[in-house]
């Protein structure tokens, strides 16, 4: 194809697993996990002008983003009409559409032009959009709700400012600044009403647990979700040769977010090490094992679609398939329950 005759609105780049789902892609997912939300993200033949660290979309990742993979895997070029009617054949399956915005001037006039096609054509979807700050403003998220958007994602990312200058802004030379994604995180809120606003944050940026856990408290205080990601290393990003958290820092923050989201327990209560890492919950430790062997804690963490449930499952999206799997996509099984347990050292080997 012409790239440059490939470019949003017209054209949207689909995440594998969405490509699979839509049939646009072969492929079968590990132990049977469906994706229940189809997630876009808009193209440029210019790319993204951020230049975070992690990021497989980075203006400084060489080869070119636009010509390689995201998030380890191809995200195929399909156009808007071709998407529209394979999620019509699929209306039972699909649950959600989310669209992602790259830093780029033209990504917020496009991503409402998206947005209001897609519920055009698809009014019992609902359409979520994972935006940027940096070229995203106020009357822009007026727009983006009536073009018929419901919920608003914001990808902090990192758990301290200073985190995130060093990856998002000035020490890589990106746009990115920490109070303005707080205050558009604000702003969504307001105007998407609570909890239909929310942040993704990054595991293992070199953040204590006790950081990680006062600004997921922080987006939980204003009203908002959190979206939770274990780093994991994409190649040619700055990041490539860093390691991802170790299993049992995230198991901690996994269950330190279900608590916190679902108004179970504040990081006020929670005690600390001197390191930072979590050493109790404070909640009663019996409370605390039944909450472990429901499994929820360790799914997924996304948007819900009409019924409540989490959509936005994003199979094997930062860990690859296998026993070692970090966000669930699917209900934990009892072999997946001792596992967790033992990672949390809440069981013996």
């Amino acid at each position: 194809m012409n790239r440059a005759r490939t470019e949003s609105p017209e054209f949207l780049r689909m995440s594998l697993a969405a490509a699979m789902t839509l049939g646009f892609a072969p492929g079968a997912f590990y132990r049977g996990a469906c994706l229940h939300c189809v997630n876009l993200l808009l193209t440029y033949a210019s790319g993204c002008a951020a230049k975070c660290a992690y990021c497989g979309l980075s203006g400084s990742r060489k080869p070119a983003p636009e010509q390689d993979s995201f998030i380890r895997v191809p995200w195929p070029t399909i156009s808007l009409n071709d998407i529209v009617a394979a999620i019509a054949k699929r209306k039972g399956q699909v649950a959600r559409i989310c669209i992602s915005m790259l830093t780029n001037s033209r990504a917020a006039r496009d991503t409402e032009i998206v947005c209001r096609r897609l519920r055009e054509a698809l009014p019992d979807i609902p359409v979520s959009l994972l935006i940027s700050p940096t070229v995203a403003h106020r009357e822009d998220l007026v727009a983006f709700r009536e073009a018929g958007a419901d919920k608003i994602g914001v990808a902090v990312d990192l758990a301290t400012p200073e985190l995130f200058d060093r990856y998002r802004g000035s020490g890589v030379g990106g746009p990115h600044k920490w109070d303005v994604y707080w205050e558009c995180l604000a702003q969504a809120l307001e105007i998407f009403g609570s909890g239909n606003a929310g942040s993704h944050f990054i595991v293992g940026m070199g953040e204590t647990e006790h950081e990680m856990c006062d600004a997921m408290q922080r987006v939980s205080g204003m009203g908002g979700k959190t979206h939770l990601f274990s780093f994991f290393p994409e190649h040619a990003s700055a990041l490539e040769d860093r390691r991802s958290p170790p299993v049992a820092q995230y198991r901690r923050i996994q269950m330190a977010r279900y608590l916190i989201d679902e108004g179970m327990a504040h990081v006020s209560n929670f005690a600390f090490a001197a390191s930072g890492k979590i050493t109790d919950f404070g909640i009663d430790q019996r409370l605390l094992e039944r909450i472990t062997e429901s499994g929820e804690p360790f799914r997924t963490s996304g948007c819900t679609g009409r019924d409540g449930e989490v959509a936005c499952n994003r199979p094997y999206a930062n860990s690859r398939p296998g026993p070692r799997i970090r966000n669930y996509p699917f209900p934990p099984d009892a072999s997946d329950i001792v596992r967790i347990q033992l990672q949390m050292g809440l069981a013996s080997p």
